[in-house]
């Protein structure tokens, strides 16, 4: 008995395989939120991870424009050290200075993302806030 030789076949370029199989890869999102697109007055266009927090965004081009608040910075990194031994960083939403310097990070947050890894970084936050930002920093969770 015989068998079948095998057939050939040209090696697919990746960009090919990358467009004929993108929508059965797609990565679902992780707490079914929907990402968002919006252009920023001050940052330019960018994606964000929810509608919520793409809307908070919105929200504070508004207080800018109206001068409640001078800037504002979007995900300003946290870097959590323990007698200074790097633990994790933390990526706030953001970074508000209001308008007379006052200086908050604001954590916009629904009921499904408050995981128990988010919980544990922003008490270590909170637990060493006096070492990791500024004086009088205050931190804000936004729901």
């Amino acid at each position: 008995m015989e068998h079948p030789k095998p057939i050939k076949q040209e090696p697919i370029p990746v960009a090919t395989y990358r467009q004929m199989f993108a929508k059965q890869t797609r990565k679902k999102q992780k707490y079914r939120n929907q990402t968002q697109v919006y252009t920023s007055s001050i940052h330019g266009t960018r994606k964000f991870d929810s509608i919520k927090e793409a809307n908070y965004c919105e929200e504070l081009d508004w207080l800018l424009e109206a001068g409640d608040i001078k800037h504002y910075d979007l995900q300003p990194k946290i870097d959590i050290k323990v007698n200074g031994i790097h633990i994790t960083n933390y990526y706030c939403d953001f970074r508000v200075v209001k308008k007379h310097g006052e200086i908050e990070y604001h954590e916009v947050k629904s009921e499904a993302t408050m995981t128990d890894v988010w919980k544990m970084k922003w008490k270590l936050v909170l637990a060493l806030k006096a070492e990791l930002l500024e004086e009088g920093a205050e931190l804000v969770v936004v729901k």
